[in-house]
């Protein structure tokens, strides 16, 4: 070798070295700044938990006071078994009436598939909270359907207001949930297998058992343990159904505990905060093994560019159509409607001409009274503001995960998976503690930027998870060759990368604008005057009945939420990519 292309040879080694350790350092900073956004507020929960008194108290010293309080309630034993019951109920209905309809829409003639994926999505992006108020006017003792029903027979055979109403509504409400993790996996199936199935004489419903449903295993059982783990998580439809009752879950335990104390019950709550965490870390580690195990056997992706023609339902396929219809008409298009409708009168009940009793005051009072109208203009600004903000932070942890070294890549990995086992509600409590204790941030409690952390905190696995697929699709070679030229690595992401991305950065704030409207459980605890913002306006009003108004801020987040949906869905985004 010449001294010449030693040299020339040595300069692309330099080169090389000096453009993967950027990266390197890059991967570990970003590592430390997401361990700390991410780890902590759920610190400051442990940390409270083993305390006398509030964190900040000038005397406290450590005590395990609280969790002696906590395991020693029957209140609390009483609502962990609820939410266990409401968890199994989410799984027995949901992960089978889930893959059925992903079996279905995707792989057979259905009619009506494209309307009914559309109508199906919908308890995805409407706040559960509002579902469980919709239940109310139409299935409650007076509601709608209930009078009428009444009307009829004389009575209804039904109560909402029961622990096994709440576990089956809230199975079909988790069923769209489902449907995406199976219809994602379905969609990248290897047809060829189907067709020789079909060639050898099998039915549908035999591929559909023998075939298909063994081939997207996987994505059944990551379904079934995403139901256990959101089911002991639900908080807004047992709290909206279970209230009158006095049916506690372990989130409405929790959100309840300074009312039955008398005082901030910070130390049982932190300890039932972390209870419900380490139970979610249970879940999520028994789900990866199982997974790791399931998905071996189970994987056949074939390429995107073979689909086998539709199965045949024959006559079966006008029963199934009608049993979809009445499901949809159950679970969304009559409590929507039913929430809309009562945001245009006064009162409804039995002998109540609604006619009679249209007004426009509701929505009168929320462009009056300028806490719900904050709370509207509010949540314009978090979802598109904090969205897009959301969307930069993803962008640069997908880059990480993607780009940094093994290690790095797991630990980021893991970090930004880690919010999926935290409910909003604790995560919103997190925040609210972290920006009591920590002055520094303190300013920001009463600002929406705390709305918009909380958010970005709560959201990272759905986001993350988005943007990473995007990138995925972006080969580096592009990047590297930029580099190779004298391009710097932010030079050679913003004019190679960047461009390239724009679709997905808009589908992803699109999903991530809906998901930041809907949400309600994380603005609870950091709702102060100037941070509301509709789902937390809608849960603090529940407890004063304010129905008239809860309706109406109901009615304009699904007005919202439908709007941009239906620009998504036009500009061909899925809720599952």
């Amino acid at each position: 070798m010449t001294g010449q292309s030693r040299e020339l040879k040595g300069s692309e080694d330099l080169s090389m070295k000096q453009v993967r350790l950027k990266p390197a350092y890059w991967g570990i900073l970003l590592t430390v700044v997401v361990a700390l956004l991410v780890l902590s507020p759920l610190g400051l929960l442990a940390y409270q938990s083993l305390l006398s008194a509030p964190f900040f108290a000038p005397i406290k010293q450590v005590s395990l006071d609280a969790y002696r309080y906590v395991l020693t309630d029957p209140a609390f034993y009483r609502a962990l078994f609820n939410s266990f019951i409401i968890a199994l109920g989410m799984v027995v209905i949901a992960v089978p009436a889930g893959t059925a309809l992903a079996f279905l829409v995707n792989k057979t003639d259905l009619p009506f598939r494209k309307a009914f994926e559309l109508l199906l999505l919908t308890p995805v992006f409407v706040s559960p909270i509002i579902l469980g108020i919709g239940f109310t006017i139409v299935f409650g003792p007076v509601g709608l359907v209930s009078n009428a029903f009444s009307g009829l027979f004389g009575g209804v055979p039904w109560s909402i207001y029961t622990l096994p109403s709440i576990a089956i509504i809230a199975g079909l409400l988790h069923v769209p949930y489902v449907y995406l993790y199976v219809s994602s996996t379905i969609r990248n199936l290897d047809a060829s297998l189907e067709e020789a199935a079909r060639v050898s004489g099998a039915g549908i419903w035999t591929v559909a058992m023998n075939v298909t449903i063994p081939l997207v295993r996987p994505a059944v059982v990551y379904s079934a343990m995403l139901m256990l783990l959101l089911g002991f998580e639900i908080f807004g439809l047992p709290l909206v159904l279970g209230d009158s009752k006095g049916i506690d879950v372990i989130t409405t335990y929790l959100y309840r505990l300074t009312g039955v104390t008398g005082v901030p019950a910070y130390g049982p709550m932190a300890v039932v905060a972390v209870m419900l965490i380490i139970l979610a870390l249970i879940i999520v580690g028994i789900q990866r093994k199982v997974l790791g195990e399931t998905g071996s056997k189970y994987t056949s992706v074939g390429a995107k560019g073979y689909r086998s023609a539709r199965l045949k339902l024959g006559k079966a396929k006008w029963w199934i159509v009608l049993i979809t219809a009445i499901y949809l008409l159950v679970t969304v298009i009559l409590p929507v409607f039913g929430v809309v409708l009562r945001s245009f009168v006064t009162s409804w009940g039995a002998g109540v001409n609604l006619l009679d009793v249209l007004t426009l005051k509701n929505y009168t009072a929320v462009f009056t009274l300028p806490d719900l109208s904050r709370g509207v203009v509010n949540t314009f600004l978090v979802a598109a503001v904090g969205g897009f903000i959301a969307v930069g932070v993803y962008l640069t942890i997908a880059s990480g995960i993607l780009r940094s070294t093994p290690g790095l890549k797991r630990t980021l990995d893991y970090l930004a998976g880690l919010p999926r086992s935290v409910p909003g509600l604790i995560m919103g409590l997190a925040f609210l503690w972290l920006f009591l204790f920590f002055k520094p941030v303190g300013f920001l409690r009463t600002t929406l930027v705390s709305l918009i952390i909380a958010y970005t905190i709560v959201w990272m696995p759905y986001g993350v998870r988005l943007l990473t697929a995007t990138l995925m699709q972006i080969s580096k070679d592009l990047e590297e060759a930029a580099r190779m030229v004298g391009a710097s690595p932010l030079k050679a992401f913003q004019k190679i990368t960047l461009p390239l991305l724009q679709g997905g950065l808009l589908s992803a704030w699109l999903l991530l604008f809906m998901q930041f409207v809907r949400e309600y459980s994380t603005g609870v605890y950091l709702l102060t005057p100037g941070t509301e913002v509709l789902g937390s306006l809608i849960v603090s009003l529940w407890a004063t009945g304010a129905v008239d108004s809860i309706a109406a801020l109901s009615t304009i987040q699904i007005v919202i939420i439908s709007i941009v949906y239906l620009i998504a869905n036009k500009l061909g985004v899925k809720a599952g990519e």
